[in-house]
């Protein structure tokens, strides 16, 4: 595969009904539907353009040491239409995330197109593995458009999370496998027993323990999991989609990764940043992850 000269893009995520109101001094002001949230976002290094009014009528506010602060009838969970997924969210004690990656909306639309793509070809619908999918979004996504969807994750409660969304969207019926397992784990696994996918998705922590306690460090691990997932893909693959938070990491990292795992497979990599648009000035743009995709 020719490398060609670098060339990064800037993917602006986001869905009806969600708006990137505000970010500075590493914080982030959001509207999710109903309910305004304010949350830590460690490269929002510049100041707020909004006046502290604005941010002062936050329904909720989480703070990295005493969790979330709630105003009076603030709900604890709700539901949204994100890119026709009627999903969860649900403000948690534990964590700062409600359930869905609004940057990530350009992942579910690369997929439904190549799930499409592949509808029209005819044949079998395609396979696609969705290596720690958290709460389902892009997995139901897939399911919409063709895909015969696998979902893994360590987490039962981000299992239980993905699996009412499904309800709630009316994919009940859906072939989709929910999978409590360790993404590595997993992988291995299937490679051992001949399952092959058209389509890998994966989004790994930068930081992590398996079930059974071991730790997973991304500039450790990923290169060996990219290894274990090309050996999962079929041989007539679509599309490979890997994502990083890692603020040390870089998109052109990911694109020499990937370049590296699919030396001498045909197609094409994408590489750059998953970002939103603020509300008010939709040129000015939050850099949120780093992502690179390959797709035949």
């Amino acid at each position: 595969m020719p490398d060609g000269a670098p060339s990064l893009r800037v993917a602006p995520g986001g869905f009806r009904g969600y708006e990137l109101l505000d970010s500075g001094d590493r914080l982030k002001l959001e509207r999710f539907g109903p309910v305004t949230v304010i949350r830590g976002e460690p490269k929002a290094w510049w100041s707020p353009r909004l006046p502290r009014a604005d941010w002062d009528r936050a329904d909720a506010i989480h703070d990295e040491d005493r969790g979330w602060r709630l105003r009076p009838r603030t709900p604890r969970q709700w539901e949204m239409d994100c890119e026709g997924l009627r999903l969860l969210l649900r403000i948690a004690d534990t964590s700062k995330h409600l359930g869905v990656f609004p940057e990530q909306s350009p992942h579910w639309r690369a997929i439904r197109a190549a799930g499409k793509a592949a509808a029209r070809g005819g044949g079998e619908p395609p396979r696609l593995l969705n290596l720690f999918g958290y709460t389902g979004a892009a997995t139901l996504a897939a399911a919409r458009s063709g895909w015969h969807a696998t979902h893994v994750d360590a987490s039962k409660p981000a299992i239980a999370w993905g699996r009412e969304n499904q309800r709630l969207s009316g994919l009940s019926d859906a072939p989709i496998r929910w999978i409590l397992e360790d993404a590595v784990k997993y992988v291995q696994r299937e490679i051992r027993r001949g399952s092959r996918y058209e389509g890998i998705l994966l989004d790994p922590p930068a930081f992590g323990r398996s079930p059974t306690g071991k730790v997973w460090k991304v500039e450790y691990h990923l290169a060996d999991l990219l290894s274990l997932c090309r050996q999962a893909l079929s041989d007539r693959p679509l599309l490979l989609i890997l994502t990083t938070y890692n603020i040390e990491a870089s998109a052109l990292m990911l694109k020499n990764l990937l370049s590296d795992t699919l030396h001498g497979l045909p197609g094409t990599i994408e590489a750059g940043e998953l970002v939103l648009p603020h509300a008010s000035s939709p040129a000015r743009l939050l850099p949120l992850s780093i992502y690179a995709r390959w797709q035949a």
